[in-house]
C-alpha cells in the first residue's frame, strides 16, 4: 500500500482517480442505493414512493444512474416540458465525489435532453452549494433569478440557472 504524501488531502487523492462510469436508466433494482445517496446528500431526502412515481408513471421524467461496476455512485433526473429540460435532482455519493462523476451525470442528462428535443435546460440550486454552482457555471449555465425561501428545511432561497443552447454540449 502506497503512503500518501504529507499534506495531500483525501479529496485531492480521490480527484486523481477516474473510475469507469457507465449510465443506465434508473430502475427498481437501483432504488435502495439511490435512497442511500439521497440520505447522504439532502436534508430532506425524497422517499421511495416519489422515485417510484417518477420512474414508472411520470411520462415527462427521465432518471438515470451512474454506475461504477454494479454500484450506483450517483444519479440524476429531469422533466421534459416542451423544448425545455428541468433538472429535478443530481447527487453523487460522498465516497465518489471530486472524481468528475457529477459533471459526467450532467453531460449525460444534457445529451439525453437534446435527444428528446430539448433546446434549453434549467435547474435550481442552493446559494450555499458552491461546488454545484461552480459546476453548473462551468457547463454554461447562467444565474437568472431567485425563488425566495424555496428549500423547506431552512427556507434558503434557490438560484434559478439556465443553459440556453443545449446543442452546444460537447464531451
Amino acid at each position: 500500500m502506497a503512503k500518501e504524501e504529507p499534506g495531500v488531502s483525501e479529496v485531492a487523492v480521490r480527484s486523481l482517480q477516474s473510475p469507469e462510469v457507465r449510465f443506465d436508466k434508473m430502475g427498481l433494482q437501483h432504488l435502495d442505493q439511490v435512497l442511500d445517496i439521497e440520505v447522504h446528500s439532502f436534508p430532506t431526502p425524497w422517499p421511495r414512493q416519489t422515485f417510484e412515481f417518477e420512474i414508472f408513471y411520470n411520462d415527462l421524467a427521465e432518471y438515470i444512474v451512474a454506475l461504477v461496476g454494479a454500484k450506483v455512485c450517483g444519479y440524476g433526473g429531469m422533466w421534459m416540458v416542451l423544448d425545455d429540460a428541468h433538472i429535478t435532482n443530481v447527487a453523487v455519493h460522498p465516497v465518489h465525489r471530486s472524481q468528475g462523476i457529477g459533471r459526467r451525470l450532467m453531460l449525460e442528462l444534457m445529451r439525453r435532453a437534446v435527444a428528446r428535443g430539448a433546446r434549453r435546460m434549467t435547474l435550481e440550486v442552493r446559494p450555499s452549494n458552491h461546488p454545484a454552482r461552480h459546476l453548473y457555471k462551468d457547463l454554461g449555465f447562467e444565474e437568472r433569478g431567485v425563488r425566495p425561501k424555496y428549500y423547506q428545511d431552512n427556507n434558503e432561497d434557490a438560484i434559478i440557472m439556465w443553459k440556453d443552447d443545449l446543442r452546444s454540449v460537447r464531451a
